[in-house]
């Protein structure tokens, strides 16, 4: 046997060596750790994401923005490919005890380097979705989730609350009585330690950051009986000072993603050049439920008023919003008719907003893909807003009808307009001025309160979308969606003037908005 062979066996020896030590070692843990073994699921979702459209803003032309698709600040071109990624793990200790973190990569869009699209990728995309511990109370039913989690107000006509429907970190508590009374209570802190807020005016550190916070307490009772649900509920929230302060002799100064939220949702928008250094108190109250009594027969009803007061009155909001679905469930598709109305703003600003407020509506809206924020995947979607407020809208649409094996169509036909005074267009048309007329703050030049946007009695809009669903294997999914949005802006003087593209939406026209998404998804 040579030199070289005597090695390679040598070394084949040690491996074996190695691998028997290792299993040894593994066999060692699991003795360790099988007293209190841990279950690991996985859960995840893959969503490549094709958009083509045009005037998501309706206020720019393609020459004006240089783009297709132009909305929220942002110009995209009228093609573009997007993918996002979302995983999920569980750990499972009993049916008492577990833990979730869910991680978010993207939305990354092909070809753009900020998000790690481009050419090379390793772009830096990784987000904390939710992170939470269920747990449950010894000795009884009480459940316990604490973390970053998922909160939404319960609705059963759009499925997704229109006051809180987000992530956000909170304590929710629920209790079971019966088959037919339940109890949900939470704590939620949507925002904290974010403005650099100071107590005093000699520039000591040491407050930054000073009642900043909002915080949120909810009691929800759900009531199920034989075709019937009922859910009562009430909120109330508590904002400090610091929460919507303007630093920088007036200027303001945006706070990142929560602070824009309430920003556009709890404030009336009307607040002059004081500056937003006040305590505030929010309280909501709503009765929301179905009766399936009659199936296939259904009706579902939301019912939700909301008030937001602080020491500057200009500032406040108070209004409600009410919803109603009928529809009638076939073998081939459940035919539809629903309608909604949000009260809102009268003529004088003076007295504040008569909107309901609103901290976030993030959930999928199932009256409207495209107007509102109703797309199950990434989509170019809320056009119009993310909340209804401020507007009404009767609406038909004929859902999953199927005519072929594993693939569903859901048609849309929705018209609506605003709730808002036509007088009030004045306040908030001039681009120029920072503060108009009566000293009222020019909410469109800031951004804030206008969600969705501001529609008069005397707009409307009509929207048309169809919504096609193929399962072409048990998990995997192919959706392409079409939708068009017509809109109609009063011309008077009195309103928002000749050039209405201009007065309401800082464009150079008013123009329809129109998009087709096509999106494929791997769910497990």
């Amino acid at each position: 046997m040579g030199s070289k062979d005597a090695e390679v066996m040598k070394e084949g020896i040690i491996m074996k060596k190695l691998m028997t030590l290792a299993l040894a070692a593994a066999m060692m843990l699991g003795a360790a750790t099988g007293a209190s073994a841990i279950d690991f699921k996985a859960k995840g979702q893959w969503i490549m994401d094709f958009n083509y459209g045009m005037h998501g803003n309706f206020g720019d032309s393609k020459a004006a923005a240089n783009s297709g698709y132009s909305r929220n600040g942002n110009h995209e071109d009228e093609f573009e490919a997007t993918q996002r990624v979302r995983l999920q793990l569980d750990a499972v200790a009993s049916e008492a005890l577990s833990g979730t973190v869910f991680f978010e990569i993207g939305d990354q869009v092909w070809g753009d380097n900020d998000n790690g699209g481009a050419l090379g990728a390793d772009g830096k995309v990784v987000e904390l979705k939710r992170a939470y511990i269920d747990w449950m109370v010894p000795q009884t039913d009480l459940k316990v989730r604490m973390g970053i989690q998922g909160i939404a107000l319960p609705s059963f006509t759009t499925n997704a609350s229109q006051i809180m429907d987000d992530d956000v970190a909170a304590i929710s508590l629920n209790y079971q009585f019966n088959e037919n009374v339940g109890l949900t209570a939470f704590w939620a802190r949507p925002y904290n330690d974010n403005a650099g807020y100071k107590s005093s005016d000699t520039g000591a550190t040491k407050w930054d950051n000073y009642m900043d916070n909002m915080d949120m307490f909810a009691v929800l009772l759900p009531l199920t009986f034989d075709g019937v649900k009922v859910t009562p509920w009430v909120m109330y929230a508590a904002m400090g000072p610091g929460m919507y302060d303007l630093n920088d002799k007036g200027k303001l100064v945006s706070y990142g993603n929560a602070w824009g939220r309430a920003g556009a949702g709890m404030v009336s928008g009307f607040h002059g050049s004081d500056k937003w250094d006040t305590y505030g108190n929010a309280f909501w109250a709503g009765v929301t439920g179905e009766v399936t009594l009659w199936d296939p027969f259904r009706i579902a009803w939301d019912v939700n008023y909301g008030s937001a007061s602080y020491e500057d009155q200009k500032m406040n909001r108070e209004g409600w919003l009410a919803s109603l679905l009928l529809e009638y469930k076939l073998d081939w598709g459940t035919p539809g008719l629903y309608g909604w109305y949000g009260s809102g703003d009268d003529s004088n600003p003076r007295n504040g907003s008569e909107r309901m407020p609103v901290v976030s509506a993030n959930g999928n809206n199932d009256f409207s893909n495209f107007a509102f924020n109703g797309n199950p995947y990434i989509a170019r979607e809320g056009i119009l807003g993310t909340t209804m407020v401020g507007t009404w809208g009767i609406g038909a649409r004929l859902k999953d009808v199927s005519f072929l094996e594993d693939l569903k169509h859901t048609l849309r036909v929705n018209f609506m307009g605003g709730t808002n005074a036509p007088k009030m267009a004045k306040y908030i048309r001039d681009y120029g001025n920072p503060y108009a007329k009566h000293g009222v703050s020019d909410v469109a030049r800031y951004a804030t309160a206008y969600d969705p946007m501001y529609l008069t009695t005397d707009d409307t809009a009509l929207e048309i979308g169809l919504t096609n669903t193929y399962k072409m294997y048990d998990n995997f999914t192919v959706m392409l969606d079409a939708s068009y949005v017509a809109l109609w802006l009063e011309d008077s003087r009195s309103v928002w003037g000749k050039n209405p593209g201009r007065g309401a939406l800082g464009g150079d026209g008013v123009y329809d908005a129109w998009n087709v998404n096509l999106s494929f998804v791997y769910s497990f």
